[in-house]
Formats: C-alpha cells, sequence, structure tokens
C-alpha cells in the first residue's frame, strides 16, 4: 500500500483510506469488524469517520460509527497501527440532537466534541480532527455559485483555529483539518496559522470523483503548493460510477434505494456522464468502479482516497485499486468525456 504524508504532521497516512459512515445502521457490527479486518490485512491504517455519522443523520444512530471503531481497536489492541479521522458536526437544522442543536465551531463546542468522540473511540487521542462544513456561508455541497451574507453570525475563524489548537497542545488531538471547505476558507486558516503561529491545517476533505471535479479548480493547487493534501469523499459518487444504476435499476439494499432523497450524483447530466464512463472501462476491460477509483488514486494532490463499502466482495474490488494504473488511452478518454460534461454533479 502506498503511504502518504498527511500534511507536515510527521503522520504518515495510506493512500486508501476506508470510509465507516455505514457503520451502525446498513453495516451491523461483525459486519464493520470484517470490513476493518479485511482493510487492514490489505495495508490500510487509516480510517474516516465523524460524530454525526451513521449516514444519514439520525439521533438513534449519532455516534455509533465511532464506537464501533473502538470497540474494534479494543478488541484487536491495534490503536498504535492506526490513524483515526473524525469531524466536528457544522450548523444544521436537522440535527438538533447534537449539542443541542447550536452547533458552533468555539472553544466550548470544539472541547466538548472532541471529549465525546474520544469517547466513543476509546482512545486518548485523535489522530486528524476536522471541521466536517464550514460555520459559515459558503459554496458547498453542491453549490457553484457563493451567496455572501453581509451579516454572517459565525465563530471568528481565528477563535475556530484557536480551539482546534487548544486540543492539539492539550495532546487530544495530533493534526487538525476541514472539510467541504473553499480555497479562501483552507488559505484563510493556513494564512491565520502562519501568522499567529497555531496549529496548521494538514488535510482538506471535499468530494472527488469522475463527475464532480471542482475541486482542481483552485482547491488543487492550493493542496500541493500548501502541503494540504485531499481526502477524497464519495469517489464513485454515491455509487453512480459503478454503473450499478444505469438503465432505470435500483437493486435492493443499495445506498440510491434506502436514501433516494439525495440526488446529487442522479441528475441527467450527471448520468449522462456516468454512461459514458462506463462504456469507456467495459470497452477497456475495466469495472467501472475500478476506473473510477484508480482515477482519484493518480492525481498528484491526492492524500488519500475514501473507500466505503456495505458488502466484503465491494470492498474487495475497491481495495485491489492500489495496483491499477490507467492506461495512456484510458486517461485521454476520461480528459475528453470530462470536457463534454464538465463537472455535471457538482
Amino acid at each position: 500500500m502506498k503511504m502518504n504524508p498527511l500534511g507536515r504532521s510527521g503522520i504518515m497516512v495510506s493512500r486508501i483510506c476506508l470510509g465507516t459512515m455505514t457503520f451502525g445502521q446498513q453495516n451491523s457490527p461483525d459486519e464493520a469488524y470484517r470490513q476493518l479486518d479485511m482493510a487492514v490485512d490489505h495495508g490500510v491504517n487509516f480510517l474516516d469517520t465523524a460524530e454525526m455519522y451513521s449516514f444519514p443523520g439520525r439521533a438513534e444512530t449519532q455516534g455509533k460509527s465511532e464506537e464501533i471503531i473502538g470497540d474494534w481497536m479494543a478488541a484487536r489492541g491495534n490503536r498504535d497501527k492506526i490513524v483515526v479521522a473524525t469531524k466536528i458536526t457544522g450548523p444544521s437544522d436537522g440535527m438538533k440532537y447534537i449539542r443541542a442543536g447550536k452547533q458552533r465551531f468555539n472553544r466550548g463546542q470544539v472541547a466538548e466534541a472532541v471529549n465525546s468522540s474520544l469517547k466513543r473511540l476509546k482512545t486518548d487521542v485523535i489522530d486528524l480532527y476536522q471541521t466536517h462544513w464550514p460555520e459559515r456561508n459558503a459554496n458547498y455541497f453542491g453549490k457553484l455559485d457563493y451567496p455572501h451574507t453581509d451579516d454572517d453570525d459565525f465563530t471568528p475563524m481565528e477563535e475556530q483555529l484557536d480551539a482546534l489548537s487548544e486540543q492539539v497542545k492539550a495532546g487530544k488531538v495530533r493534526a487538525i483539518g476541514v472539510s467541504n471547505e473553499t480555497p479562501w476558507g483552507l488559505m484563510k486558516f493556513l494564512e491565520i496559522s502562519e501568522r499567529t503561529g497555531v496549529a496548521r491545517i494538514a488535510a482538506i476533505q471535499n468530494p472527488y470523483n469522475l463527475i464532480c471535479r471542482q475541486f482542481e479548480v483552485g482547491l488543487s493547487e492550493v493542496a500541493i503548493r500548501e502541503d494540504a493534501g485531499l481526502l477524497a469523499y464519495s469517489p464513485l459518487a454515491f455509487g453512480a460510477l459503478t454503473g450499478k444504476y444505469l438503465g432505470g435499476q435500483l437493486p435492493d439494499a443499495s445506498r440510491h434505494k434506502l436514501f433516494p432523497q439525495f440526488m446529487r450524483y442522479f441528475k441527467a447530466g450527471g448520468v449522462r456522464a456516468t454512461e459514458a464512463y462506463v462504456r469507456l472501462a467495459r470497452d477497456h476491460g475495466l469495472e467501472p468502479s475500478q476506473m473510477a477509483l484508480a482515477f482519484v488514486n493518480s492525481r498528484r494532490f491526492l492524500t488519500a482516497n475514501i473507500i466505503g463499502a456495505t458488502t466484503e466482495k465491494q470492498l474487495k474490488s475497491n481495495l485491489d485499486t492500489e495496483d491499477i494504473t490507467l492506461s495512456d488511452e484510458v486517461m485521454a478518454g476520461i480528459e475528453t468525456i470530462h470536457t463534454e460534461n464538465s463537472n455535471p454533479a457538482p
């Protein structure tokens, strides 16, 4: 397994990271344990979770993903070999059950969230702690336009970074990061850390896949020049890039059947582009899902590709992409399709 530095933190992480948002809802603890064991056997040392998981967020399953990871590490006695990333929930009208529905990134709430995650993870330190999405209004979660709000009320970014840095100083967090962040947001955090000497952002976790490549505009240069690489989430576009939903198919127990409200990757433009990518893969004797993951793995700005699965068969296929290098012909085909269908599913 290729290992990459996590920013300037000194932590090394596997290029493939196991995403665990299905643990505790779509996947039982036993199923999760088997996935975790399989991933580690393939050389994965990096796990991604969040205080709000399982996904979709519900009061009944909130924190279950962290709890399962904590139980598994305790059972296996392998905490020192695992890099655990988790996240603090941003403002959300739909999650009143997390810190009384007043999610902020101030000192008190960051400290409370960190302590709760540490307890669920059964550990005394979190390797990478991230904000799950910005506290301020910004263009993320599929928004391309920036809707500026003059009176936007959010915790000053200096205070946010101070709050996260205090957890690093306390020894409860090793490195910090952001998720669903913008070029301005990432550069602003980096500027504050350079100016004040507080903890530095080590990575940015944003969506990136064949039909959602807007990270390349602005953020890719920042990731490379500032050593704040991408942790790519949704590399298979909620399963769309496997091709299993084309032609109106809706397999039983599939994520899109269970959660049809999430349409980000299933609009007309995204479906057209997906059809083209699936044809390209099959024309070259490739599994569409493996081509999609191998493409993400090839990006210079990538630190880790966050794969997720609900079955061991899916996970094995995803893990096997570590050994796949796409030919120049396939890469050229991908770029042709991208030019004709640029970012159809932001």
